[in-house]
């Protein structure tokens, strides 16, 4: 159906959550958020929301409520949400996906953002949606049972894709970019990631949150990788990994108090920084640039 045969909250949700997010002109994504229907990706009520202090619960059963900018819980104890629409409308615009590619979303949860990304590369196109945790990644199976185009896995999502896809989209954080993504990426491809540290208690034990994180773009190009800070984000580390060492996170967490992440705008991959190159931050095999590539 067309945008405008879609139910009139869903209609009005899109356009809120594009006009929020600063997008003028996408066609293609504000017809996506009509489309898919938020209350399939949650479980029945009572449904909590977060307001970025802690859960409260939304005081009616009417799925209308669910159309609102906000953190809606997938997992209260472990703080996985259904993420802030607003947030995902820019990063997927930002992305620019057309018809006909191959997407790679990872962290998918119960798949909400999975079935949009499905009707931006529509039947032509494919998207593998990888989730860790396996509640979830059985709760998107069985959402997205109905989208053909959509391939559900369970599993460690900083080892796929395994094979070349156009886009790469991932809704955890991390200190690097894994080789799995950046090796898989296409010419012309994109990749969009939170990069930062993971949130410790006292005794140094991460809390599964991210701090000093920010969503970084990186393109692959003829003579490189282009990359370039979007917006600041706060999302769940990525499960799985091993606890880092004490100080792992010193360098990136000073690269982060400069407050010049917005001059990164190219990836070293997979080679030694020259002398003379200006790196926001370095590690042997990869690091960030502030020359053009």
């Amino acid at each position: 159906m067309s945008f405008e045969e879609q139910p009139i909250h869903r209609q009005l949700f899109a356009r809120h959550v594009l006009a929020k997010a600063g997008v003028t002109d996408d066609p293609a994504l504000l017809a996506a958020f009509a489309r898919v229907a938020r209350e399939d990706y949650l479980e029945p009520p009572p449904w909590f929301y977060n307001d970025f202090s802690r859960y409260r619960e939304l005081a009616s059963d009417d799925p209308m409520v669910l159309y609102q900018d906000m953190l809606v819980a997938l997992d209260r104890t472990r703080h996985v949400n259904n993420g802030v629409p607003s947030l995902h409308a820019s990063a997927l615009n930002q992305l620019a996906i057309r018809p006909g590619e191959r997407v790679a979303h990872l962290g998918a949860g119960t798949g909400y953002y999975s079935a949009i990304l499905a009707e931006l590369v529509g039947p032509s196109g494919h998207v593998l949606a990888v989730e860790y945790d396996p509640v979830l990644a059985a709760r998107a199976r069985d959402n997205l049972r109905d989208h053909a185009n959509v391939e559900v896995v369970e599993g460690d999502a900083t080892l796929l894709p395994d094979h070349e896809v156009d886009v790469i989209y991932a809704n955890f954080a991390l200190d690097h970019p894994p080789a799995a993504w950046i090796d898989n990426l296409a010419p012309g491809g994109r990749l969009l990631f939170p990069l930062g540290v993971p949130a410790l208690d006292d005794a140094g034990k991460p809390l599964g949150a991210s701090r000093m994180a920010g969503f970084l773009l990186v393109d692959r190009r003829d003579s490189g990788f282009g990359a370039r800070f979007l917006q600041p984000v706060s999302f769940i580390w990525a499960e799985g990994q091993e606890p880092p060492p004490p100080g792992r996170h010193k360098g990136l967490e000073a690269a982060f108090r400069r407050r010049i992440a917005r001059e990164v705008r190219q990836l070293r991959w997979r080679r030694e920084a020259q002398d003379g190159e200006q790196e926001w931050y370095s590690e042997p095999d990869w690091g960030l640039s502030k020359a053009e590539p």
